[in-house]
């Protein structure tokens, strides 16, 4: 007759196997978290585009959207406007150590304007949608205590490479 090990036996070298198994996995948990913490130390190091990039950005795409509206180009000053919407999305995700960001809010009421002039494809309403997006940058840079950063409504096209007539 065959004998067969008994069940306890059986069970005890469950339990190694389930030791080794957990040793295994803690080990493995260990490399990691090191590996996570030598990540989070890397992006902690990484560029992060400041206050200053983002403006600058979205000051090149406020007299782009000024051409492009002047001359009916409603699809680009669309696309503009949308460059300015997530220069400011990232601000407020990039720049969260930054007091400036809490007077960002006053801008959504004249993108709203100009998103809206936009969409009716009016010139008279742009332009005057416009002109209250500008002051109410430097009504921005006012509070924020950088009124030396004055804005105005653009005389030249910032790029002579770019045709902002509507095709």
């Amino acid at each position: 007759m065959k004998q067969y090990p008994s069940f306890s036996k059986g069970l005890n070298g469950c339990y190694i196997i389930l030791m080794l198994m957990a040793f295994g996995c803690n080990s493995n948990n260990a490399g990691l978290q090191a590996q996570v913490d030598n990540l989070s130390h890397q992006t902690q190091k990484s560029y992060k585009p400041g206050l200053g990039e983002f403006m600058l950005g979205i000051q090149v795409h406020h007299a782009k959207l000024w051409f492009a509206g002047k001359n009916q180009n409603w699809k680009l000053a669309t696309f503009e406007l949308g460059e300015i919407q997530e220069s400011v999305d990232d601000i407020k995700l990039y720049c969260t150590d930054r007091p400036e960001i809490k007077s960002l809010p006053m801008l959504y009421p004249a993108l709203d304007s100009l998103t809206q002039a936009v969409k009716l494809k009016s010139l008279k309403q742009f332009q005057t949608a416009f002109i209250g997006l500008t002051k109410t940058c430097n009504s921005c840079h006012e509070t924020t205590h950088h009124e030396f950063n004055v804005i105005k409504i653009p005389d030249t096209p910032p790029f002579s490479n770019q045709d902002f007539k509507a095709k």
